[in-house]
């Protein structure tokens, strides 16, 4: 196996809860860091909802791969950003059977 291209910087994010200044709490984005990634996608389908069509486009991005543990390795629930771009991780499995590098399945979501 030929090793990824990893060429497109995305920022991988996790979901916090932030005081809203009333005593409560919403929830928002943080960014942990820049990760160098090969991004391609392998599905897609068209939704809607409330007059508004929709593409869902299903990913596979590829990453070095980091310990167990580690704050940059990426997780289900995180996502990654590339602009104004969202990518929602579903799953992350090892790419290759030496472990060098993770695959993330993630989905794309946007307004057609």
């Amino acid at each position: 196996m030929s090793a990824p291209c990893l060429n497109r910087a995305l920022v991988l994010e996790e979901r916090v809860q932030l005081p809203d200044g009333a005593g409560g709490a919403h929830s928002g984005w943080t960014a942990l860091g820049t990760l160098w990634t090969e991004v391609r996608s392998f599905s897609g389908r068209e939704g809607g909802g409330l007059g508004v069509a929709k593409s869902k486009l299903a990913m596979k991005i590829k990453v070095r791969a980091m310990p167990h543990g580690s704050e940059m390795r990426p997780r289900p629930e995180q996502r990654f950003r590339e602009g104004a771009r969202i990518y929602q991780i579903t799953a992350v499995a090892e790419a290759e059977p030496m472990g060098r590098y993770l695959v993330c399945y993630a989905v794309e979501e946007r307004a057609v």
